[in-house]
């Protein structure tokens, strides 16, 4: 063979069969998800490990009497108390089934501050204030239980409730000190992972099925299960295809923080939908406040690094820009075109994650709003 013929000579690549194909292909999107997912994760680990504005330590003794109601309320004790720890001089709990008053008036507080209170004797209250303690309640569930919560209000000096629409209702019913004071999210609970989740879901909602949920997700159900999605909570064997679903529906299971923060880490977008202040079946709200603030999960969500597509209520820009580090819906047909738009744009949901994360740090930690919350009774 002529030297010219060797140098004219084209070689081809081998012809890879369909099987090898589709193992080179798996090969490279494998590779470009777990980098998508090592970029996350070391841009959300720097965000957490820069250095966050220090809170005011106070001289200060407090008693925290908590919910007493257990799960799922003892995790918002928990933040709190852990949070107060740090904050104050001293902290004496306690719960409404011991003898509050008494502790008060043997250990003299600067401020009884009470989650909840629905079990609390009012008289316990009442006996505080006047040995000249100072009283304040954070209200739960708000506006779900207003017929209650308008019965205790006026036992405490000073009232924080985490729904906006509240606030008037309180001050017209004869209280003084009424405050917005939002839950947060409690980052020793709800945090970015720094190594691959063990879970790899594109969908996840964690909440029970209320009937405004049933009847908003059921028209798209099938659509949403088409993706890797998995619901969990109490009463969604009320979908009309609950038998459908399988194992896509984990039923009746409460999750631990532990357990809801590894699932919003493994999972690409997160839904959030609050409940209705409609629903009599389980609510006791017959003036019908309606509700304008966002839920404490929202906060959560954000605090772990993924994407929370909501449902926008009035308040929400108050707290998280929607389209830059949150999304939002409208309708059950706008959530389904969001959750395909973005599995399939993956830099635009990381990064309202991320953002979303660094904003949750520096506004909407437990530690921002008990300071707040000790600025306005002790300013």
């Amino acid at each position: 063979m002529s030297l010219k013929h060797r140098k004219t000579r084209k070689t081809h690549a081998p012809v890879l069969s369909l099987a090898d194909q589709a193992r080179k292909n798996g090969q490279h999107a494998g590779y470009d998800a777990g980098k998508e997912e090592g970029y996350l994760r070391g841009r959300a680990n720097y965000i957490v490990n820069c250095a966050q504005e220090p809170l005011p330590f106070r001289q200060l003794h407090v008693l925290y009497v908590s919910s007493g109601k257990g799960f799922p309320y003892s995790p918002l004790d928990e933040a709190i108390m852990a949070t107060l720890q740090g904050m104050v001089a001293q902290v004496t709990l306690s719960d409404p089934r011991q003898p509050v008053s008494e502790i008060a008036l043997q250990t003299r507080p600067d401020l009884v501050l009470v989650l909840d209170g629905m079990d609390i004797p009012m008289e316990h209250l009442d006996a505080i204030r006047q040995a000249g303690i100072q009283t304040a309640i954070w209200l739960t569930d708000d506006p779900y239980y207003t017929d209650m919560t308008l019965e205790i209000v006026h036992h405490f000096d000073h009232v924080f409730t985490l729904e906006l629409n509240c606030v008037e209702l309180y001050r017209q019913n004869g209280c003084p000190s009424v405050h917005y004071l939002p839950f947060a999210a409690f980052t020793n609970h709800y945090f970015p992972i720094t190594t691959p989740s063990p879970l790899h879901r594109e969908v996840s909602f964690i909440g029970s099925a209320y009937w405004n949920r049933v009847y908003f997700f059921n028209p798209i159900m099938a659509q949403l299960m088409s993706h890797n999605t998995v619901f969990n909570g109490i009463w969604w064997d009320r979908l009309p295809d609950y038998a459908a679903y399988g194992e896509k529906i984990e039923l009746g299971r409460w999750m631990s923080p532990q357990e809801t923060n590894d699932v919003y880490n493994g999972t690409k977008i997160v839904i959030n939908l609050h409940r209705s202040h409609e629903d009599d079946s389980v609510n006791n709200n017959h003036v019908k406040i309606s509700p304008a603030s966002p839920n404490p999960r929202t906060f959560e969500i954000a605090a772990s690094t993924t994407l929370q597509l909501t449902d926008a209520r009035d308040d929400l820009a108050r707290f998280y820009k929607p389209g830059v580090e949150i999304e939002t819906y409208s309708s059950p047909q706008e959530l389904l075109d969001k959750v395909e738009y973005y599995l399939s744009h993956e830099k635009e949901r990381r990064e309202i994650a991320l953002r979303g994360l660094e904003r949750t740090l520096k506004d909407h930690t437990y530690g921002k709003r008990i300071n707040e919350l000790l600025s306005i009774i002790f300013p």
